[in-house]
């Protein structure tokens, strides 16, 4: 299938906090309809450079993407080969700045592709789909009270409530604490659908129900975009950031052509 994007709109505030430890890619400013990878990263570790570790993370992807992706749409395999590359610079810029000792950071990232869109993530940085409104896919956080809740120990209410909502048990850190992402490759995609990045200072100011009340509006992207920014301005205790990717338009493949890519694709 032949996808095309709208503008996508894209926000990183520093909140409450005296720095903003999120970062974006591309930076907002950059983006635009033929933009294939988008990323959205909450760093972690304070004095630890919190900031540091989103913004690596993004440029190694970013890096690794330009230069080893060959195929249409990245595989599992090559997604978490890029995770392993980022931890390793994770690495190298450790032993070169041992203030930096424990720093880490969430990822979330989106690649627009032939064969559907393929998403990947770590941490509590969240990745919807949303269809006229509705939540059709959402990501699991790799936390510790999702976990709880996934057990039945509590409910998703009282996960939002918890003091240890914000303890992750997934992050990019280095290859001592080497991690794999979650990944999945997304094939029901229509038009007017809208994907949507973020980070936890977003999902602590919005409820699934009330993002559902946004994306259902008839705003444009740029609207719902300002509407995001102005409440997590008001509310929001940390960082927050998030990416808006609208679907424009789907041109289905030629059938024979479909199947060939598809048949290639699962050998990856």
């Amino acid at each position: 299938m032949n996808i095309t994007i709208e503008r996508p709109f894209a926000a990183t505030e520093k909140g409450r906090r005296e720095n903003n430890e999120d970062f974006i890619y591309p930076l907002s400013e950059l983006a635009n309809s033929g933009q294939r990878l988008f990323m959205v990263c909450d760093g972690v570790g304070g004095a630890e450079k919190g900031e540091v570790a989103s913004v690596l993370a993004c440029d190694s992807f970013q890096t690794f993407f330009n230069t080893f992706l060959e195929e249409d749409d990245p595989s599992e395999e090559f997604i978490n080969r890029a995770v392993h590359y980022t931890e390793s610079r994770f690495d190298e810029y450790v032993a070169q700045h041992p203030e930096a000792q424990g720093m880490a950071t969430t990822m979330t990232l989106l690649y627009v592709g032939v064969l559907g869109i393929t998403i990947a993530h770590i941490g509590d940085s969240r990745i919807y789909q949303f269809r006229r409104g509705q939540i059709i896919y959402e990501t699991e956080d790799h936390s510790l009270v999702h976990s709880w809740v996934k057990l039945g120990q509590m409910t998703k209410e009282e996960a939002a409530a918890c003091p240890k909502k914000n303890v992750i048990t997934r992050a990019l850190i280095g290859t001592e604490h080497s991690v794999d992402a979650d990944v999945a490759f997304i094939r029901d995609i229509q038009e007017a659908d809208v994907f949507f990045l973020c980070t936890d200072g977003v999902t602590e100011c919005f409820s699934d129900e009330k993002l559902t009340m946004i994306f259902s509006s008839d705003r444009n992207a740029e609207s719902i975009k300002d509407t995001i920014v102005e409440y997590c301005s008001d509310k929001a205790k940390d960082n927050f950031s998030f990416y808006i990717i609208p679907i424009q338009s789907i041109q289905k493949l030629a059938g024979y052509k479909q199947y060939l890519l598809s048949f290639f694709y699962s050998l990856a």
